[in-house]
Parts: structure tokens; C-alpha cells; sequence
């Protein structure tokens, strides 16, 4: 445990030093001052983390650094060690899990119309506040997840932000009960994604490069797997581009049937290629961004998935390895999701 949490203590912590290819090895091990635990702070023990694709965006300056030496890694889960003094709900050694949305105003539109993903002073963990590549976290108990005992640590973490961003990106493809969906890229979020929509009565149809993920894809019980350029075997209602290449965009809208929505779940997105109206959005097509989500959004898909449990493929890496899970995510060598896990 630290040896306080006011401020003096320190964690055992990855910061990004500088932003380069993951293959450079941006990010620096060491020790990190640990932030004051505050009146709604939980103090966590981390148990695992998960590697998101929006963390190498930030390493590899995609996403431009919010705080100085930033801790990536929105995924957690711990056991609670301390509680602020108006952390409410939260008892020492709860399971706990941080997932990316850190903190709103409360006060503005969009957070009064339960629309807090869109707040303009949203915060967010491993971005504007430190995240989970560490031994230790404050998190702020307002934006922590209760987590149920039983399964594995690092089997938890993906359904943290992968998981939780998937169901965002579901609902807002617009998926009818019993449709078609194509899910272009395969990696963490869009396993867990395809298990939610199969296990909802979904058709899935899975386009990705990687061999090794179309194989997953199958396992997992999608009706085909094909290459990301692909023409799915039948017209979709509902497509979700996971993967950050926006070459794909015109691809998966010509890939569908009349009055059907793409969803674009990434945080970031290589540019888009001119559109043309007829073959792309006319026939009431239509395209959609995601933006972050929302506790309540959290809060339902952890109880969806309480009742029926996805397969989460995990690849486990020590703490200590944390630079070259994000390197082997670059690479594209990291089939499911990659997780750290305390050396």
C-alpha cells in the first residue's frame, strides 16, 4: 500500500515520456507521484488493466497529451484500499472498475438531459487524470462501477471501456431485433460486441484483415468472416467500424440495405475519402459517430452481461511489459484484448 495518500505518497506507474510509434517505446516505467485520494476519491490496488486502442493513440500522439507525464489506461480493476470522505457506496476491498468517463459539470445541457457523454467539460481517465498502467489509482467514486466476485480480474477490464463502448456503438447502429450487422475490425471491443448482438438473436458478419481474428470471429459464432474490403455474403441493416481506418467508412455504408446505420466507434479515424451520395447514404443511409458514454450506459451493459456472460480472449502481460503490449497492439498482434496484470 502507499505510504499515504496525501499527496507525498508515490506508485510504482508507466507515464508517456514523449508521444512516438509504439514501436519506439514512448512510454517511461518508474515511480509517479500518487494524486491526493480528495473527498469522493477512491484509493485503488490495482488488479488489472486494460489496453485500449485509444491509449496508443495517445502514446503515439493521435490524441494530443491533456495532462504532463499522463498515466494511460481507462480500464481498471481494483480493490478499494481508502475512501474519500464522501465516497459514498464504497467500503475497503470492494472490486471496483474505472472505466474511460472520469468526471462531468453536472450542470450544462447535456448532462441535464442525460446526454453526459457529450458534456463539454467532461474528463477522463488515463487522459486528463491518471489512469491504470500503474500499481495504484485514485479513481472518483462518483464514476466507479461496482463489480460482481467470481470472475477472473483481467477477464473484468475489457468490459470496462471495449465492452461498455460496444453497447454505446450497438445502440446507435440502430441494429432491428433479429438484423444483420457487420462489424468491420476485430479487436477487443468488437469481440465483445458481436457476443452482445448474437446473444440479442443478431446475424453477425465479421470483415477484418487479421486471419487469426477471423478465425475468433467464428469461434465466437459469427455466420462468416471475411477480409475488411470484403462485400458481406448478404445486405447488413447495421454496421459498427471498430477499426480507426477511415478508408473502411465508404466501404461498410455501401455494404448497406436501405435504411441502414454505420456506426463509428473509435475516438479516432484516419480521414475519410469523398463519399457519393447515391451509392453511399441515399436510400436513407445513415452515418454516425460515437462519442464516449455514459454511466448509465455502463451500469446497463455490466448487468446485461452479468446475465449472460461473454467469452472474453484475453492476452495477458505483466505491468513491467506494458510498452510492448501496446507495441504488439500497433502490430496488430493482439487477438481479443490485451490486459496487464500486477508482475
Amino acid at each position: 500500500m502507499p505510504s499515504g495518500t496525501d499527496g507525498g505518497a508515490t506508485t510504482l506507474a508507466w507515464v508517456v515520456d514523449h508521444t512516438a510509434p509504439a514501436a519506439e517505446h514512448p512510454l517511461e516505467y518508474g515511480e509517479r507521484p500518487l494524486e491526493p485520494l480528495g473527498p469522493t476519491g477512491l484509493l485503488l490496488d490495482i488488479r488489472a488493466c486494460g489496453v485500449c486502442r485509444t491509449d496508443l493513440h495517445l502514446a503515439e500522439g493521435d490524441l494530443a497529451p491533456r495532462i504532463r507525464r499522463c498515466t494511460p489506461g481507462h480500464e481498471i480493476v481494483g480493490r478499494v484500499l481508502a475512501t474519500g470522505p464522501e465516497a459514498q457506496g464504497f467500503a475497503p476491498d470492494d472490486r471496483v472498475g474505472a472505466a474511460w468517463l472520469a468526471g462531468t459539470c453536472g450542470t450544462c445541457r447535456y448532462c441535464r438531459a442525460g446526454r453526459e457523454n457529450l458534456c463539454p467539460n467532461s474528463r477522463y481517465t488515463g487522459w486528463d487524470v491518471h489512469g491504470g498502467y500503474a500499481r495504484h489509482a485514485v479513481v472518483d467514486a462518483r464514476y466507479a462501477y461496482h463489480l460482481p466476485e467470481g470472475p477472473p480480474d483481467e477477464e473484468l477490464a475489457p468490459l470496462l471501456c471495449a465492452g461498455i463502448i460496444g453497447y454505446r456503438a450497438l445502440a446507435r447502429a440502430a441494429l432491428p431485433p433479429g438484423g444483420r450487422l457487420g462489424i468491420y475490425g476485430f479487436g477487443a471491443s468488437a469481440h465483445l460486441t458481436a457476443q452482445l448482438a448474437i446473444g440479442r438473436g443478431a446475424t453477425v458478419h465479421v470483415l477484418t484483415r487479421a486471419e487469426e481474428a477471423r478465425r475468433l470471429a467464428l469461434d465466437l459464432g459469427a455466420a462468416s468472416a471475411a477480409g475488411a474490403y470484403d462485400a458481406p455474403p448478404e445486405p447488413l441493416d447495421a454496421a459498427i467500424l471498430f477499426a480507426p481506418v477511415g478508408d473502411l467508412v465508404p466501404v461498410a455504408l455501401a455494404a448497406l440495405d436501405r435504411g441502414g446505420t454505420l456506426s463509428v466507434a473509435g475516438i479516432h479515424l484516419t480521414d475519410i475519402p469523398a463519399l457519393n451520395y447515391q451509392q453511399h447514404l441515399f436510400q436513407e443511409r445513415a452515418l454516425r459517430s460515437v462519442t464516449a458514454n455514459t454511466r448509465a450506459d455502463g451500469r446497463a451493459y455490466l448487468a446485461e452481461v452479468a446475465q449472460r456472460p461473454p467469452v472474453v480472449h484475453v492476452q495477458r502481460y505483466p505491468l513491467s511489459r506494458a510498452d510492448s503490449a501496446l507495441a504488439d497492439l500497433a502490430a496488430d498482434k493482439v487477438t481479443g484484448a490485451a490486459v496487464l496484470v500486477p508482475d
